[in-house]
């Protein structure tokens, strides 16, 4: 007997997306059809679980409910050109929903004024200035932001030459391998 990938993806947005207000259908419907499981070597099984998924030494796929958030908190449109930064997944969902997507691990440097959506898996203790330089005018950048066990999302945005921030949502994921708070020394 063979596992149905199609039923999993459908119960994985049902139970896990729908329920956690992630109302946008173009999110929704990209999720339906986005194949996770091919990003999981050896642990397609589980693709569609409640849990943060190793795909490589140290790097995670998001949990379902946390994905779903962060690329509805960016609002997408059709034919945008976006970003994901260490986000397989998120750029897999973003091309379905048909943004022209470039991919780049978290210790490479994005063009500057290039993108209008970003979208990060992973958690990171500050976002790198680059970051936030790749967004063009009304670009917006979804990531956890993490200091402690809990992390949040926050939602940045260019307007008017500037970049604003605010949190979205409390969201728990792994820390992107470098970008992990700097220790400090303490009596």
């Amino acid at each position: 007997m063979t596992f149905d990938y199609q039923a999993a993806r459908l119960t994985m947005v049902e139970s896990q997306v729908r329920t956690s207000d992630v109302t946008d259908y173009l999110v929704q419907d990209a999720m339906r059809i986005a194949p996770r499981e091919e990003l999981c070597p050896g642990k397609a099984a589980i693709a569609y679980a409640d849990a943060d998924i190793e795909y490589a030494p140290g790097l995670y796929l998001l949990r379902p409910r946390a994905i779903g958030k962060l690329l509805q908190a960016i609002k997408p449109l059709a034919h945008e050109k976006a970003l994901a930064i260490s986000a397989p997944y998120g750029a897999q969902v973003l091309r379905i929903a048909g943004l022209q997507v470039d991919e780049i691990a978290a210790d490479k440097t994005p063009a500057k004024n290039a993108y209008q959506v970003i979208v990060v898996e992973g958690a990171v203790a500050e976002v790198p200035a680059a970051w936030t330089a790749a967004l063009a005018e009304g670009g917006r950048m979804a990531v956890i932001l993490r200091s402690g066990p809990m992390g949040k999302a926050h939602l940045f945005a260019r307007t008017d030459g500037r970049v604003v921030s605010y949190e979205a949502f409390d969201a728990a994921a792994a820390f992107l391998p470098g970008h992990e708070p700097k220790s400090q020394f303490a009596f």
